[in-house]
């Protein structure tokens, strides 16, 4: 049996999950009682016993602040709740609280599903998540830039003799970019936070699918570099400016990832298949468990006790992996220093 037939079979489930996947859930954004809801607060300003001070308003219909002392501190305002984001939020709460009671499953509002504030971060598990991704990237990096320039033999003019090493200093600064934007759009959903998100998500698959081909194929020449890749960072760029400037397209944008991640596990699968390359077990692991994550992805579910999703579990998965990734990176590193050092003796 082809040893390559499982994972291919893995990234093709992935891929037809990711690419087929409807949306199954209600949205509760039509149900009249929240409809009802959200109106009286932006009357009165209070959902039940709660009220909020961005509902206040003057006779003429202008929002009154109230006193300096009620004010926000600056470093809060990021947040940008105002009194409809407010009213909406409580009345979802109070909702499903509501629908609960009478064994009714969750629903979807505004095409989200119902999350627990803390401290006004909207998902709070998924921006510790993405934070503890952010920890491991840096981790990861830093432990790579002290091998190849403190723990490895440098060259006479101090350059590495590991040809890819400033490859990966791209992508870490690329993965915890993406990372970072990550933990800001899970804290506040709003139009910027999102596209800055996705955006520095599109840029990270595009760069991992170059850098796969690169190593992959082993090019070393500068010239063939630019040549493979100019195509591919203009049709990334083209994206990015399609998503941001003409239409932001949820759709199209998930078929490029799942095309850009599912093309760039399948090279890492087999170029760990035909290579003897000593560290090959750690790539065999990533793809697996990248493949895994990206199932896992697809599955759309209410948040546990309000806090935990799928798309909090795909963060958790890729905790472990990119801490294996960045061992096979080191490995790499160290594997391929040994076999120049070797052709220089």
């Amino acid at each position: 049996m082809n040893p390559m037939i499982p994972f291919h079979s893995l990234l093709l489930l992935a891929a037809l999950c990711l690419l087929l996947r409807t949306i199954t859930a209600t949205d509760g954004a039509g149900d009249l009682l929240y409809i009802d809801c959200v109106e009286q607060c932006e009357k009165t300003g209070c959902v039940g016993d709660r009220c909020f001070q961005h509902c206040k308003f003057s006779s003429d219909g202008t929002p009154i602040d109230g006193p300096w002392y009620m004010h926000e501190p600056l470093y809060l305002r990021w947040k940008q709740w105002d009194c409809r984001t407010d009213c909406r939020y409580h009345c979802m709460l109070s909702r499903e609280e509501e629908r609960a009671k009478h064994g009714a499953q969750p629903v979807k509002y505004h095409g989200k599903w119902s999350f627990k504030r803390v401290s006004g971060i909207q998902e709070p598990v998924a921006v510790a998540l993405s934070a503890l991704n952010l920890a491991i990237q840096f981790h990861g990096w830093v432990s790579f830039f002290i091998l190849v320039y403190y723990n490895l033999p440098l060259m006479p003019d101090k350059k590495t003799y590991y040809e890819y090493t400033g490859l990966w200093h791209i992508y870490g600064i690329l993965s915890m970019n993406s990372w970072l934007w990550s933990a800001v759009f899970h804290s506040r959903h709003v139009e910027l936070t999102e596209k800055l998100d996705y955006s520095s998500a599109v840029a990270l698959l595009g760069y991992t699918l170059i850098i796969s081909i690169l190593r992959a194929f082993n090019v070393k020449d500068e010239a063939r570099r630019v040549m493979i890749s100019a195509p591919l960072v203009a049709f990334v760029t083209t994206h990015i400016m399609y998503l941001n400037l003409y239409e932001f397209a949820y759709g199209w944008n998930m078929k490029v990832c799942v095309a850009m991640a599912v093309f760039q596990l399948l090279i890492w699968a087999i170029w760990a298949g035909v290579s003897d390359h000593p560290s090959r077990w750690k790539l065999f692991v990533v793809v697996v468990g990248e493949g895994v994550a990206m199932v896992l992805h697809t599955f759309d579910f209410p948040p546990y006790k309000g806090y935990v999703d799928a798309h909090a579990l795909y963060h958790a998965t890729t905790i472990p992996l990119a801490f294996l990734w960045w061992s096979f990176i080191r490995d790499d590193a160290e594997f391929r220093t040994s076999y120049h050092l070797n052709k220089v003796k």
